[in-house]
């Protein structure tokens, strides 16, 4: 815990001026965005008397270790700034909406050649209209069934829709008229691009022009005595109105406006949503938050504000939006929102009529998702609080593991050899943490071995975040020796490229004797005969990890590093001898204050190190239950990791070597020649003959073809004959010289892979 005064700035160096302030912890994290219209004002309050602060505040600022500031002209750019680095950091104690679903819009493509009529979630996609958001998917399927009688706009995949295209018959909506089936021609693209902006003119709100233009083509039908046509058009208005019942009258004036209403308590606060266009209510949505902060009405409003407009512009920005409370200064949030939709924005608390009714309402959905949403809480706070419990006594730990890390390695007899990590924060999985690795210290299956391996890479490169960011103290005797930039343990010479230590080779298999450097059980790494010494923290080219989620991030923006916060636990898939490994691991690290098990899958045994026995938890125990949802998904996502590099493999081409030449060009030689056995006993002079294909290019292919081995050829088993490419074999690539690659049946594959 820090002591706020040990980093709060020097009177006359905070500025008093419009700025977004940011607070961040020991290990460069922001953990808190702030905006203000007097920075020197608004600091000064964060430094006072620790007794007189917010439980929440005073946490925040004793988990901070430094705070910095950004000048801006206006308060407008304050909230843009502050709203940008919200969505940017991802802060700890800033206020977090949540949305309790994912909310199915009813969204009309607008910018392809043929508008398509579907359910779309998730991010908004330039060109496209949405309206919406409506509580479930079968809502706007059953209003785009009665619409579709009087808008037949294309519903269809872009697959069903090329098919009938290519086979010149309509799907079954474009037999029964609801569908325009423009794919064979029914309809031009210009009318079907009309007929699509009446479809969104009608969700709009604009729908007295169409049911009073349908009435009078029913009249006139009906004149003429075309019953049977007038009866269809009646069917069409009573579809029409059927679709506006779903969503009542509530404000007569054909109103444009959005109500957001606040429920809240000391911990928590739920906010709703009402979209209001054209006077219905065409959207609600709902988001819950932990308030980490002390905040009033207004700040959740401002918050609330930011989440619902803060990447929309023009008309998705109504002209009217309904509070419950005003943000204080409320003016550049009135002038951020009016910057967003391009024209005026009122942004007031309704005082009488219809809007404060309504506002009743939005407010009484409000207090009902808080209290559900506390009551579903109540239970999975307390059952994560009871699994963390029970792990820390059943391994007796100090206190309970907030942050657990589980490894799995998966590999297809032995080829393909990769690792996961995944990590659960509070009993949650932390998706944006995960990392997996690829086994490059050696070829083959070992998993002891793997793990090892993985082990030592991701606590190495925690070793040297700790050692950047300036933890360790020059010359501080903690156990571990830093390396140099090139991997060298200071004090000994090798090689450039080399991460050598001291000492002798061991033989694979075999412990190595005292002072060889190489750690006892664990074979030489191939490839210099060594493995790193037991203390030092080297950083060779093998330990560039494939991210799972983002880019790799760069230094000091705030962010999370890759492997900057150490786990309180670390779990194996495995039994005892990966748990040996994964101890030894952070032994030769000169780690001891991390905690290690593996859960065995046969008989669900927990093992911890140098243990003969392992410890068996109930069956019933939530601790257990815990744990083996960290391994499944540990499990998960090695073996997703493990297809997707063998699915790679089995589709590599001896054309993949040969440089500069693209996807096309290679699908053109492989049409032209048919095989790429063909391919590589034909002359350049017939390899200049593909489109495409010059002089350089085809001696390039030659050249490479030429170096390929290529792979052993098939033999019949029943026959005994050896197969070429006419005889039907697949032409395959080995992954190694007479290694040909056999993929085997799905249950052969399931049964093999680990």
């Amino acid at each position: 815990m820090a002591d706020p005064s040990s980093y709060r700035p020097r009177p006359g160096e905070i500025p008093d001026s419009p700025g977004v302030y940011r607070f961040r912890d020991e290990h460069r994290r922001v953990i808190y965005v702030g905006k203000a219209k007097s920075l020197r004002q608004r600091l000064a309050n964060y430094f006072q008397d620790l007794a007189n602060l917010h439980p929440r505040t005073r946490t925040m600022v004793t988990t901070a270790a430094s705070v910095e500031w950004t000048v801006v002209s206006t308060e407008v750019e304050a909230l843009q700034l502050e709203y940008s680095w919200i969505k940017e950091y991802d802060p700890r104690f800033n206020v977090k909406y949540r949305d309790d679903k994912s909310y199915p819009y009813l969204a009309v493509t607008m910018n392809e050649e043929f508008p398509r009529v579907q359910v779309m979630r998730g991010h908004k996609k330039k060109g496209v209209r949405y309206f919406g958001p409506y509580g479930h998917a079968w809502a706007i399927r059953d209003t785009v069934d009665l619409l579709l009688r009087v808008f037949p706009v294309r519903t269809c995949s872009a697959g069903v829709f090329k098919n009938a295209a290519r086979t010149g018959r309509p799907c079954l909506l474009g037999y029964i008229g609801k569908c325009s089936a423009p794919c064979v021609e029914r309809i031009s693209a210009e009318d079907h691009q009309e007929l699509a902006e009446e479809f969104c003119d009608f969700m709009a709100g604009r729908t007295g022009t169409y049911l009073r233009r349908l009435e009078r083509k029913m009249g006139e039908a009906a004149e003429d005595m075309e019953y049977e046509r007038a009866a269809r058009l009646r069917d069409d208005i009573g579809a029409l109105r059927k679709a506006m019942e779903k969503s009542a009258v509530v404000l007569a004036d054909a109103t444009d406006a959005d109500l957001i209403a606040v429920a809240e308590d000391e911990l928590e606060a739920a906010v709703q949503i009402f979209h209001v266009r054209g006077g219905r209510v065409r959207g609600q949505r709902g988001w819950v938050t932990d308030k980490v902060e002390e905040i009033t009405t207004g700040a959740l409003v401002e918050h609330a504000l930011q989440q619902l407009y803060g990447e929309e512009s023009g008309d998705a920005v109504p002209k009217e939006v309904l509070v419950p409370a005003l943000p204080d200064p409320v003016e550049p949030v009135q002038q951020w929102l009016t910057d967003r939709r391009g024209s005026g924005v009122s942004l007031r608390i309704p005082q009488r009529g219809d809007k404060k009714a309504l506002m009743e309402t939005v407010q009484r959905n409000a207090q009902q998702a808080l209290v559900l949403h506390k009551t579903k809480r109540a239970s999975d706070l307390t059952t994560r609080s009871r699994a963390l419990e029970e792990i820390a006594d059943a391994l007796d730990l100090d206190s309970a593991p907030l942050r657990i890390e589980c490894y799995d390695i998966s590999h297809l007899q032995g080829d393909d050899v990769v690792a996961s990590m995944v990590v659960f924060e509070d009993g949650l999985a932390r998706k944006s943490e995960y990392r997996r690795f690829q086994i490059k210290g050696f070829r083959g299956q070992d998993d002891v071995r793997s793990m090892h391996e993985v082990i030592t890479r991701r606590f190495r490169r925690y070793l040297a975040e700790k050692e950047r960011t300036g933890e360790w103290a020059d010359g501080e005797d903690d156990g571990v020796t830093t390396a140099t930039t090139n991997g060298e343990t200071p004090g000994h010479d090798a090689a450039p490229g080399h991460d050598a230590a001291p000492g002798h080779d061991a033989a694979p298999g075999h412990d190595a004797a005292p002072g060889s450097g190489t750690a006892p059980g664990h074979d030489a790494t191939p490839g210099n005969g060594t493995t790193p010494a037991p203390h030092a923290t080297p950083r060779d080219a093998d330990d560039d990890l494939a991210l799972t989620d983002g880019p790799a991030l760069k230094d000091d923006d705030g962010r999370p590093k890759r492997f900057a916060y150490p786990p309180q636990l670390v779990v194996v898939d495995g039994g005892q001898p990966q748990v040996a490994a994964a101890q030894r691991a952070l032994d030769e690290l000169g780690i001891d204050d991390i905690a290690v098990c593996g859960l065995a899958k046969r008989l669900e045994e927990v093992w911890l190190p140098r243990e003969d026995d392992p410890v068996v938890l109930p069956r019933t125990s939530e601790g257990l239950y815990l744990l083996q949802r960290v391994r499944d998904e540990a499990h998960r996502f090695a073996i997703t990791y493990q297809r997707t590099k063998r699915a790679k493999r089995f589709r590599s081409s001896p054309l993949d070597e040969v440089p500069g030449l693209g996807e096309t060009r290679k699908q053109a030689l492989i049409k032209h020649f048919g095989s790429v056995k063909k391919l590589r006993s034909a002359t350049i002079d017939q390899i200049c003959e593909v489109p495409g294909i010059g002089r350089k290019t085809a001696e390039t292919v030659a050249v490479a073809l030429a170096r390929a081995t290529p792979a052993a050829p098939a033999v019949n088993t029943a026959t005994g004959e050896i197969m070429d490419d006419e005889d039907g074999a697949p032409e395959t690539t080995a992954d190694a010289p007479g290694e040909p690659v056999s993929a085997g049946t799905p249950d052969e594959r399931r049964g093999q892979e680990r």
